[in-house]
């Protein structure tokens, strides 16, 4: 071998060698990071001058994200290739150009076609999120029709941020012959359309028909790899959102998925009902449902498994498989998914009030709507509640029902209504004055609420789980919540800093992985009008915060300054904790949480979405002990999960045995 080709041979194994090593974390490289602090210093200028002149608050999220997207990834240190200095760069420049235009009164990209970037500011957490909008050449001069809207969610990727998801979108050409509007959602990149994800994904498509005229009649929902485990969970937990669904691989069953062999504990168990896909397959009955999976993908089996699921329920779901080719779409395969979608997008949705026959499981309170029926209370958390009905051609609604308490139907929908045999009135019921019509179970039949009766039920006076009200823990960072901090003597030093290390490793988790700052205030800056509009997350213990110190008697749980009583068992709380979600007494509508972020971590943020799910339920009790650095090792003396009258689980055992008698 002569010795041009060793040095070849040995330049190409390098190559491969470097093109093997995953690309790491650092900071930008110098002069870009000069360039870069210089610009995002001159850019957060802009936007307070912005924000001075009471600008249209979607106009300036189109300006700020991009600040946003140079601030987390220097401050993350997430330039993972030299390649995201230029593209943070770039994006800077873009920012700095809108608002100087935005300062003069204009907005060209409003209306701009092609593919471009839009923000929105979070209700969650204020923080500003960015989207892409493709918008169809055919759009230029017809911003006055109707468009149907496709939306898009992508798959995972370990080095995504916001500087790089907006190089992938800002600025290309969007295909000829595309007949709708498309976003692509961010979702703070890889949670799997989870907890704030999933409401980024609905703010996005609320952003968006905010700006164009979009016909609700006809969204599709689409999504490969992780944005396809994504389109199975957002579009069979809510079907009467979309007029197609079309999930390609993803996975849909975390203990399949997962490769978990042993069962997991029973208060994580059962919340796995929340986002298993797999368990929710009878509301494809609802919309339709083209699934993709490539014949060598492993993640085939997320599509197989949800036809069959379907199938045995009655239920079609049209699969397609990709020949010979893993986890990407084949070309001809995917016309067909489109050509699929594509007509059902023609055809929309039915007129309100929508179908007349739905056949409708959810297992948790939060996700409790089909059509025309909500299913506002269960009997059994995490058990299948099952609603099926039909309005006959005389008017009348039939109705079965499985495991609910209470349900909510549209007044318009009939002017009878028979629930597992039990006939009432619903045009005329509740003085015929509410839009809505309330039926409960009363053990032996049903009942229909009264006028006042109605109006009291959202308040939530009684203290039941509903909707956004039924936990787990991870359930109140979905929508706006503030960290409340003591301010006052602790009873316990130990838990004080316990508790600390608790708030900070939240707040420090949710700017990395959720992508946004967590608001802390203390305790004694609460208000009554604050509680009405947020989640109050309390730290620290009754002697520290005035505001549990309000609030702890009425929980279902015992302080003292030596010990906490839960569930009939004292624990030491100077190395004890508790961790717990509950209806706040003073604004039954909202949370409280005890000492608690998300019940997940960044071992779990790093290894797969698919771990993110509760690992404590609605409460639990956590031994800590620390090193001489304060960091802290938690491990559960117990935990479980609330009944459907936020009882305790001792008392839940009584009365479920007397309601099964």
């Amino acid at each position: 071998m002569n010795r041009s080709v060793s040095v070849f041979l040995l330049a190409t194994l390098v190559a491969c060698l470097i093109s093997t090593v995953p690309a790491k974390a650092q900071p930008a490289p110098e002069p870009a990071a000069k360039q870069i602090a210089e610009k995002l210093t001159q850019l957060q200028e802009q936007v307070k001058k912005l924000k001075a002149t009471d600008p249209d608050l979607y106009l300036l999220a189109d300006v700020e994200v991009y600040g946003k997207a140079a601030d987390w990834a220097t401050r993350h240190q997430e330039f993972y290739t030299p390649e995201y200095a230029a593209q943070a760069l770039k994006g800077l420049d873009r920012g700095l150009e809108r608002a100087e235009k935005l300062l003069a009164g204009s907005s060209p990209w409003d209306q701009q076609t092609g593919s471009l970037i839009r923000g929105f500011y979070s209700a969650v957490d204020g923080s500003v999120q960015p989207y892409a909008v493709k918008l169809p050449p055919a759009f230029a001069g017809k911003e006055l029709d109707r468009w149907p809207l496709h939306v898009h969610l992508h798959g995972r990727g370990d080095k995504m941020n916001e500087v790089n998801f907006i190089h992938q979108h800002d600025g290309k050409a969007v295909k000829e012959d595309q007949t709708w509007i498309q976003i692509d959602v961010f979702g703070r990149t890889n949670n799997g359309y989870r907890w704030a994800g999933e409401t980024d994904v609905f703010e996005a498509i609320r952003a968006v028909q905010k700006r164009y005229r979009i016909d609700n009649r006809r969204i599709v929902l689409r999504g490969f790899s992780m944005g396809g485990a994504g389109a199975w969970h957002l579009g069979l937990h809510y079907p009467s959102m979309w007029c197609s669904v079309g999930p390609g691989a993803g996975f849909v069953d975390t203990y399949q998925y997962q490769k978990i062999k042993e069962p997991l504990p029973a208060y994580q168990d059962s919340t796995l009902k929340i986002y298993d896909s797999l368990a929710y397959a009878m509301n494809a009955a609802n919309l339709p449902v083209c699934t993709y999976g490539g014949e060598l993908d492993e993640q085939l089996v997320a599509s197989t498994s949800m036809v069959e699921a379907a199938k045995k329920l009655d239920v079609d779901i049209k699969l397609l498989i990709g020949p010979g080719v893993g986890h990407k779409f084949e070309p001809k395969t995917e016309k067909e998914f489109m050509a699929f979608h594509i007509e059902k997008m023609q055809q929309g949705r039915a007129t309100y009030p929508g179908l007349r026959k739905i056949r409708f499981i959810t297992y948790t309170a939060k996700y409790n709507h089909c059509e025309w029926v909500s299913v506002e209370e269960q009997l059994f958390p995490y058990k299948p509640s099952i609603v099926e009905g039909e309005v006959d051609s005389d008017g009348t609604l039939r109705i079965t029902t499985q495991n609910v308490a209470v349900l909510k139907i549209a007044r318009d929908v009939a002017d009878t209504i028979l629930i597992d045999g039990s006939k009432h009135p619903v045009t005329g019921a509740a003085q015929g004055l509410l839009p809505y019509v309330y039926y409960q179970s009363t053990g032996e039949g049903w009942a229909v609420l009264g006028y006042d009766t109605s109006l009291a039920f959202n308040k939530n006076l009684d203290f039941r789980k509903r909707k956004d009200l039924q936990g787990p823990i991870d359930d109140a960072f979905m929508q706006p919540f503030v960290i409340v901090r003591g301010t006052g003597k602790p009873w316990s030093v130990e838990h004080a800093a316990w508790s600390k290390w608790t708030m900070d490793r939240f707040s420090s988790e949710f700017d990395k992985w959720m992508r946004g700052h967590v608001e802390i205030i203390d305790d004694v800056a609460v208000t009554d009008e604050m509680m009405t509009k947020k989640h109050l997350i309390l730290i620290g213990d009754p002697g520290s915060n005035t505001v549990l110190a309000k609030l702890h008697s009425r929980l279902p749980i015992k302080w003292t300054e030596a010990k906490l009583s839960v569930n009939g068992q004292d624990y030491d709380s100077k190395s004890h904790g508790v961790a717990m979600i509950y209806p706040n007494p003073l604004s039954p509508r909202k949370y409280v949480v005890i000492n608690s972020g998300h019940t997940f971590h960044e071992t779990q943020f790093k290894a797969s979405n698919a771990q993110l799910y509760p690992r404590l339920g609605d409460i639990a009790v956590l031994k800590f002990t620390a090193d001489e650095n304060l960091v802290f090792q938690e491990s559960v003396e117990w935990a479980d999960i609330f009944n459907s009258s936020l009882r305790l689980p001792a008392k839940q055992k009584v009365e479920e045995t007397k309601e099964t008698k």
